[in-house]
């Protein structure tokens, strides 16, 4: 696209009183109509992109005289006016002046220079960022952005987006911008010229569409911000994948960014960096707040156990009935019991890397926690930890034992520590692996996390959602473990965790401390995910530790 020198508006239908305002936007040195500008209300959720033709209409409505219409195209300074005088002269003529960058010749050789990826490069189908232009126009329209940190100047050759699933009847139009950052957030545009991609189906390629820029020539150092903008209405839905634990942004139009805490869009970028950058730190996105370093993408794994038989085996599956619950259980292998109990939100499918190996010498009792995975709960009451160390004292009963050994995963091992204190001439060992015995053991992030997704649903109000409400309430809530509590456990107790753990390391090694028979280990560059990413090493702690 060449670039323009002025730009001004043609309003093909006015009046003073007019709240839509009709108009085609046209280039004054080629007088041709430019397509895809934004003009809408300064810090408003609503506005107008002109049409392939320059056409556009803009709704204004309701809106305060003084408020500032906002005109932005690539390339170009931006351009405001008040409501008011844009409504006052029969014919407008807008100049853009085109934004002028001067960059300094760059002088590195080539082969100081090494390829690198940042971002977020997930390809998960279960974490979406869903773009729907039959929901809200606003929200359609609206830019999603990621953050990035560059310590040494760098050339961005490629940015690549994820994308799980496409489905649409044309091509779909989308804008890529590069942001400066200001108060954590994304500020200016700083690309000297548009870059519009007409993206189709056949253009993705092993779930990832791959935008050349290299001849864009864009050089980029410390903070900055990739954002995409979908433009065009289209029949269908693209899904993009997104990691949970990373900040992403979102604005309405030209409403105010706000951060996305739940999960990010999987953008991520190929770059040419000076070999003498810093660490790794400097090449992923720089949020401040994410929890990459302690969740990291488990997608891989979650897909790898959605292929094994585990959690639908029905030659090994069997179902307890209770009260209020039909609690889905496995029974593999011969020996003395071992209980399997997952973490929050998670299913029998989580030990798929565990029971073929632990079912050799134990046999082996994998369970659906209430309300997850195929169990099912129709109470109305908040989950407790306690509740769920009942319900594995119920089926320990139905099954004819009368002492057990319990490994239990993050939520898993706090229902483990509960039936310690609970049953414990029913308990034989116990390993716990990033278990908690208070709210304030986890990490603040993960916390505020969790808070954001509560006000999430609390927003949704979703029946449907019932259950992932208390799910999440549980974390923030409980356990109530006191040390006082801790000391009472009689049992023999391995406690495991990372040092990358979203449990705090002082507060794993203070449980540790306080049982009177425990072991610790901490594992080295490793986070809360151990038995997906440190399975070979679990599984033989396991074994030498219930065969002591």
């Amino acid at each position: 696209m060449k670039k323009l020198n002025t730009l001004f508006f043609l309003l093909a239908a006015y009046s003073f009183n007019a709240q839509v305002i009709s108009g085609t936007v046209i280039s004054r040195n080629e007088n041709q109509p430019v397509p895809y500008v934004k003009i809408g209300i300064e810090k408003e959720n609503i506005g107008a992109v002109s049409d392939e033709k320059g056409n556009f209409s803009v709704d204004l409505s309701g809106y305060d005289s003084s408020k500032k219409l906002k005109i932005e195209v690539p390339g170009y300074e931006p351009y405001a006016e008040t409501v008011q005088n844009f409504r006052k002269q029969e014919r407008q003529q807008i100049f853009l002046k085109e934004k002028v960058k001067n960059i300094k010749e760059v002088n590195i050789k080539v082969k100081k220079l090494v390829d690198k990826n940042w971002g977020v490069n997930t390809k998960t189908k279960s974490v979406l960022y869903s773009v729907n232009p039959k929901l809200k126009k606003e929200d359609f329209l609206g830019e999603t952005a990621l953050e990035f940190n560059a310590s040494k100047r760098s050339k961005i050759k490629n940015i690549n987006l994820n994308i799980a699933s496409y489905t649409s009847d044309k091509p779909v139009l989308l804008r890529y911008s590069l942001y400066t950052e200001k108060n954590g957030f994304p500020d200016q545009n700083i690309l000297d010229e548009e870059i519009t991609v007409e993206l189709t189906e056949d253009m993705i390629k092993d779930g990832t569409y791959t935008l050349d820029v290299n001849d864009h020539h864009i050089w980029v150092q410390g903070k900055f911000f990739i954002g995409i903008q979908f433009l065009k209405e289209f029949e269908g839905k693209i899904n993009i994948s997104a990691a949970l634990f990373r900040t992403g942004f979102l604005r309405k139009f030209y409403g105010d960014w706000q951060k996305m805490t739940l999960a990010a869009p999987a953008i991520n970028i190929d770059v040419k960096v000076d070999k003498s950058a810093k660490n790794s730190k400097d090449e992923t996105a720089a949020s401040g707040g994410d929890l990459e370093e302690m969740i990291s993408d488990v997608s891989q794994y979650n897909m790898e156990s959605k292929k094994s038989v585990y959690g639908k085996n029905e030659s090994s599956g069997s179902y307890l009935q209770l009260k209020d619950t039909k609690l889905y259980y496995e029974v593999y292998g011969e020996g003395e019991p071992l209980f399997l109990l997952h973490g929050n939100s998670g299913s029998i499918q989580d030990f798929y890397q565990q029971i073929p190996v632990l079912s050799k010498q134990f046999k082996v009792i994998v369970v659906d926690t209430r309300g997850q995975g195929k169990s099912v709960d129709t109470s109305e009451r908040d989950f407790t930890y306690t509740q769920f160390a009942e319900d594995i004292k119920m089926l320990a009963e139905k099954l004819g034992l009368h002492k057990v050994n319990i490994a239990g995963w993050s939520d898993g091992g706090v229902t483990g520590l509960e039936f310690a204190l609970k049953y414990p001439e029913s308990l034989n060992k116990l390993i716990v692996i990033g278990a908690n015995a208070f709210p304030e053991g986890v990490d603040e992030r993960l916390i505020s996390h969790m808070k954001n997704q509560l006000l999430v649903l609390d927003i949704e109000n979703k029946p449907e959602k019932f259950n992932e409400r208390r799910l999440v309430e549980i974390m923030l809530n409980e356990p109530h473990i006191s040390k006082k509590n801790l000391a009472k456990i009689q049992s023999p107790v391995l406690v495991i965790a990372g040092d990358k753990d979203v449990i705090k390391q002082d507060h794993t090694e203070m449980i540790a401390r306080q049982i009177p028979n425990a072991e610790l280990k901490i594992y080295k560059n490793a986070t809360h995910m151990i038995p997906f990413e440190n399975a070979e090493e679990l599984n033989a702690d396991i074994l030498k530790f219930l065969g002591k």
